[in-house]
């Protein structure tokens, strides 16, 4: 079974990914793959946006946080969020409401999937809003990570 560690001290190779200067929050939560390495990041990261956190999640970003997320076009996006830049074994995932800007990044290493959320307070009332709301968010990564890892590797167990 895999486990999902919430990391206190945010890797260099992790923060240098985000392409946030300053960010007013940061958390970084990592799980064992299980062997799934085949898989890229962007597909782990359609994998927990599109199909495990889904509708759940689109109603935190969308109605509490007011993420501007757009569908299309579906290449240069994951769960309405966009692709802002990646490489071999990364990818980030940004988008921002009037009050915040969100930085995902997903990197995998050594049999490992790591997931960083990288905050930045464009208004005031952001940390009014994002404070609660960062607390339903660790709560909710562990399990995220963890339904995100059974779904790839029982797909890729299939024959």
């Amino acid at each position: 079974m895999p486990s999902v560690i919430q990391q206190r001290s945010i890797p260099e190779v992790i923060s240098s990914l985000s392409g946030m200067d300053s960010p007013d929050y940061i958390d970084l939560f990592t799980v064992t793959t299980n062997g799934a390495g085949a898989t890229s990041a962007e597909e782990w990261c359609r994998t927990a946006i599109e199909d495990v956190a889904g509708q759940g999640g689109q109603f935190i970003w969308r109605g509490v946080l007011g993420l501007r997320l757009k569908s299309r076009p579906f290449t240069e996006r994951v769960g309405g969020w966009k692709i802002a830049d990646r490489g071999e074994d990364w990818i980030r995932l940004e988008a921002s409401s009037w009050f915040l800007t969100a930085h995902l990044v997903t990197r995998l290493d050594d049999g490992h999937l790591s997931v960083g959320t990288f905050i930045r307070y464009d208004r005031a009332i952001a940390a009014l809003i994002w404070v609660p709301a960062s607390a339903v968010h660790r709560r909710a990564m562990p399990g995220l990570l963890l339904q995100t890892v059974r779904l790839i590797t029982s797909s890729s167990n299939r024959p």
